[in-house]
């Protein structure tokens, strides 16, 4: 009969398609509970045991969680860490792992959500706050913004011809010859020729010593080479480390940096760009600082930048002086290697 009635046929049709969905339905949501199951089980044993290298996961992951987070979760999280504002400016304490301006795979920057947080510190009405100066994406500390176009253009001024005092600390590898002292050498960025050629910036000193006598000789000056002028002063030393403290007297990109790794032979903990010259690999550590860190050198990679904008006095009518407490990842180093922050 069912052969005979189109209806029948149909029916039976649909009530097996129907029942095959449903299974089908049923095996995909069992499929998709067991692939969660077996992630949630590969997180936790991916987790490490110990509190240094679960520490160093964490830090590591940091900025990849701020890339992923809303602007306006970011522009609250710059709110909470605002340190002072009047009229003319927002002082904010700048998180680790936060890049100041977009660029390629950057979702999330301190420029982008500028409006947000003006409104969120004013009004509804406020117009966007404005960049004064910039700090690279892992170093941390007092930052300047401004809440009109020509208070931004004042600040700026000030920062260019040198009338900001920029105080900062780093953990160095090593101890520095003299103790204190002026780096006073020119820096240019150079394309490094290697297996992965990359870009970097590096030392273009005007002069070289002669190799028949080892006289000091002028050379030829760098045309694209920007002079580069860092004080610097040894405020602690132990564990095979220093901590610095230092003042850029100009601003060229990276300069700290370079002066630290190339000019003294000091690369800041954490810089894994500025401790070889030929190659893209982690830092190298002394056994020491390994030690003390409870650290294998294969997990050194995961070591944050440790450079700190600390304070940072701004002329602006009468001199404003602002003062940041180095982040905790900052503090948990220097308590791991014994160097003491000084308590002025």
């Amino acid at each position: 009969r069912c052969w005979r009635s189109g209806t029948g046929l149909a029916r039976v049709v649909r009530g097996v398609c129907g029942s095959g969905r449903v299974t089908a339905a049923l095996r995909a949501e069992e499929l998709a509970e067991r692939l969660r199951r077996s992630e949630e089980q590969q997180q936790q044993q991916e987790i490490p045991k110990d509190p240094t290298q679960r520490w160093l996961r964490e830090l590591a992951a940091l900025s990849q969680q701020l890339q992923q987070v809303h602007p306006n979760v970011l522009a609250k999280i710059l709110k909470q860490r605002t340190l002072y504002q009047n009229e003319e400016i927002v002082v904010i304490d700048k998180p680790y792992g936060l890049p100041v301006h977009g660029g390629p795979n950057i979702k999330n920057c301190i420029a982008d959500v500028l409006p947000i947080l003006a409104k969120m510190l004013e009004n509804m009405k406020a117009a966007p706050l404005h960049l004064c100066h910039r700090l690279d994406k892992e170093t941390t500390g007092v930052m300047v913004l401004a809440r009109s176009k020509e208070a931004a253009e004042k600040i700026r001024l000030l920062f260019k011809t040198r009338q900001v005092e920029k105080i900062y600390w780093a953990v160095v590898l090593g101890d520095p010859d003299p103790v204190d002292g002026i780096v006073e050498i020119p820096i240019v960025e150079k394309e490094v020729q290697s297996h992965q050629s990359h870009y970097k910036m590096t030392l273009a000193p005007n002069y070289r010593l002669r190799p028949e006598d080892g006289k000091v000789m002028k050379i030829r000056k760098n045309r694209n080479a920007e002079s580069a002028v860092t004080w610097y002063r040894r405020l602690a030393s132990a564990s095979a480390c220093s901590l610095l403290e230092l003042q850029p007297i100009t601003g060229v990109k990276h300069q700290i940096r370079v002066h630290l790794a190339y000019g003294l032979g000091c690369p800041i903990l954490g810089d894994h760009k500025y401790s070889h010259w030929s190659k893209l690999a982690p830092q190298k550590l002394p056994e020491l600082t390994l030690r003390r860190l409870k650290l294998e050198q294969s997990k050194a990679r995961h070591l944050p930048l440790h450079l700190h904008a600390h304070r940072l006095c701004l002329p602006l009518g009468q001199p404003l002086d602002f003062v940041c407490k180095p982040p905790l990842f900052f503090q948990k180093t220097l308590r791991k290697l014994e160097l003491d922050i000084p308590k002025d």
